[in-house]
């Protein structure tokens, strides 16, 4: 995949290999997607204060989390149906995980089982959509921690499935949708289900799906491990704000206590940059993620990863900086959109009607 030097390439190899409804259900947002495009908008309304004159020869790009090594601080967020863009699906996200150094999470939405991905050896978190009671759930947690999965993800904003209009208006049941049993489960979700998971469980526990410093805090005093924010790419709740938007309120609520982690939207590696520098503990990428795996499988995922490395080591330079710990808000200025487009603004050189060019 060395053939690939940028992620537009990729972008635009991965348009080529999949069927409309496939790129629609990876690239898509729900309703009116002002939630999708405003992901992008708020981070295209960041821009950097560079700092010069100083020594930039040794720049360390290492991140870590939950106590494992992480090669960059970019985590692989959890993907249901992988299977609609890789035949391996959770399987080669996993061998790319392990490939390149960082953690990847195995959503309980998509193939194959967790006892098959857990096999391949990686540093893995499971996610969960609730769909039973609590000894269904306790089940998970089970399993879970005999694979020794360094965390439990517990995503909590899907208590309704959102109208996802471009599968709608294909009639397009994504996989991790056709043999979807006990959704009902979701709407019931209470903080008391937290409370008994930090009660019973001896993994750290994280909460995907947080928006707000409100819920940061109820967070913290349940004694939960990450505070995951994300408005899951803009699929779930329409009009909400964009993710990075949300960042600094909910690290202020948070307050250096536990790791803040942050999803949706990010696809280059100054995106990366401006969420550390707001904050942030890692970046997990989704949609580029798939991209990755679309356009190349395990190597075109991997590649992803090293061209977001390379991103990150040329901003970080250029910004003055050898360590993620010298980044600051101080780094970062408010300004306004250079595009309008969500997709463009990340790879304005891919055709999305046509993807021959």
């Amino acid at each position: 995949m060395v053939e690939f030097l940028t992620l537009h390439e990729i972008a635009k190899q991965a348009r080529r290999n999949l069927p409309q409804t496939a790129w629609d259900y990876l690239t898509g947002g729900c309703e009116t997607e002002t939630t999708l495009r405003r992901n992008r908008a708020a981070i295209d309304s960041l821009a950097f204060r560079p700092r010069v004159l100083r020594d930039v020869n040794n720049i360390d790009l290492g991140g870590s989390f939950l106590g494992r090594k992480c090669r960059i601080p970019v985590l692989l967020a959890p993907i249901g149906s992988l299977e609609s863009l890789d035949p391996g699906a959770a399987v080669t996200v996993a061998k790319a995980a392990k490939e390149f150094g960082t953690t990847a999470f195995l959503s309980s939405v998509t193939h194959p089982d967790m006892e098959q991905v857990g096999a391949v050896g990686h540093d893995m978190v499971f996610q969960l959509y609730v769909r039973g009671d609590d000894a269904w759930v306790d089940d998970y947690v089970r399993r879970a921690k005999a694979l020794g999965c360094t965390g439990f993800c517990l995503t909590v904003d899907t208590q309704v499935y959102s109208r996802r209009e471009r599968d709608l208006i294909k009639r397009y049941i994504p996989a991790g949708r056709r043999t979807a049993v006990g959704y009902d489960w979701q709407a019931g979700l209470t903080w008391d289900l937290v409370k008994r998971l930090k009660d019973t469980m001896d993994m750290p526990l994280i909460l995907k799906g947080i928006a707000t410093a409100e819920d940061a805090q109820i967070a913290l005093e349940h004694g939960v491990d990450v505070i995951y924010v994300s408005n899951h790419g803009g699929r779930q709740l329409d009009h909400g704000l964009g993710a990075i938007d949300v960042l600094p309120e909910v690290v202020k609520a948070v307050g250096g206590k536990k790791p803040v982690v942050i999803d949706s939207g990010f696809m280059r590696g100054t995106d990366v940059v401006k969420a550390l520098a707001l904050g942030a503990s890692a970046v997990a990428i989704g949609k580029v993620q798939g991209l990755g795996l679309a356009a190349g499988g395990q190597a075109g995922l991997v590649r992803v990863l090293e061209i977001l490395e390379e991103e990150m080591k040329s901003a970080m330079g250029l910004l003055g900086c050898t360590k993620f710990d010298q980044l600051s808000p101080k780094y970062i200025a408010k300004t306004q959109p250079a595009y309008l487009h969500y997709f463009e603004s990340a790879f304005h050189h891919v055709n999305l009607y046509n993807p021959e060019y």
